[in-house]
């Protein structure tokens, strides 16, 4: 946790960007009843049947710095879906001494991905232009993405979907409209604001640490 609070303190720099990345599954979700159109002072309205039509699944990096992302649908979230996303992460920063990538610890995010879909020397390549953070078990509050997340599940996803040619347009929409104004994060959760607050399991794992507590 205070390897990420630490690097979210850093400043801005374009040959060590920094990238959080992550992935959100989403339902597809078709109408059985036509709702009901908005008519001057009332809102529309939505039938309560419903039809399911599968699931697909966002991948998303966000750089909050530079207010830049990237964002992708696939049908599913595989090695081969995580590669390919990978490699067009990295096309992003030509310039970039070393993609600093935020992300979690799901078995397919790990450059094991890049050698079960690409050459040895390419997938080698593509490994040494990230360099490597992940978020602490049950902490994915700590990735930056989340927020984003949120985000589009307000402004895009909050309605019934029912097919994922119809999501990626719209989600793709979403996305190029946000970077077209350079949306940023603002992080203000610190290491000695996590020392204070959450002082109990830090005095937990040394008791010495009870001098951060808060007073």
């Amino acid at each position: 946790m205070e390897n990420l609070l630490h690097l979210y303190a850093q400043p801005y720099d374009p040959a060590y960007p920094l990238v959080s990345f992550d992935e959100r599954p989403c339902f597809l979700i078709g109408e059985l009843v036509e709702g009901l159109a908005c008519q001057p002072g009332k809102v529309a309205k939505e039938h309560y049947a419903y039809s399911k039509h599968g699931s697909c699944v966002v991948l998303a990096a966000v750089e909050p710095l530079s207010g830049q992302r990237l964002v992708r649908v696939y049908s599913q979230r595989t090695q081969k879906e995580y590669t390919e996303f990978m490699l067009e992460l990295a096309a992003l920063y030509p310039a970039a001494v070393k993609i600093r990538l935020v992300q979690d610890n799901l078995n397919t995010h790990s450059p094991n991905s890049f050698y079960c879909h690409l050459s040895a020397g390419e997938a080698f390549s593509l490994t040494h232009r990230f360099d490597w953070h992940y978020t602490p078990k049950s902490a994915s509050w700590l990735n930056r993405v989340e927020l984003e997340f949120s985000a589009l599940a307000r402004q895009c996803l909050n309605r019934r979907i029912p097919s994922q040619t119809q999501l990626e347009r719209e989600v793709l929409a979403w996305a190029a409209e946000r970077n077209q104004r350079s949306v940023k994060i603002t992080w203000q959760f610190t290491v000695s604001q996590a020392r204070e607050t959450l002082n109990r399991g830090y005095t937990k794992v040394n008791s010495v640490n009870k001098k951060y507590q808060k007073t």
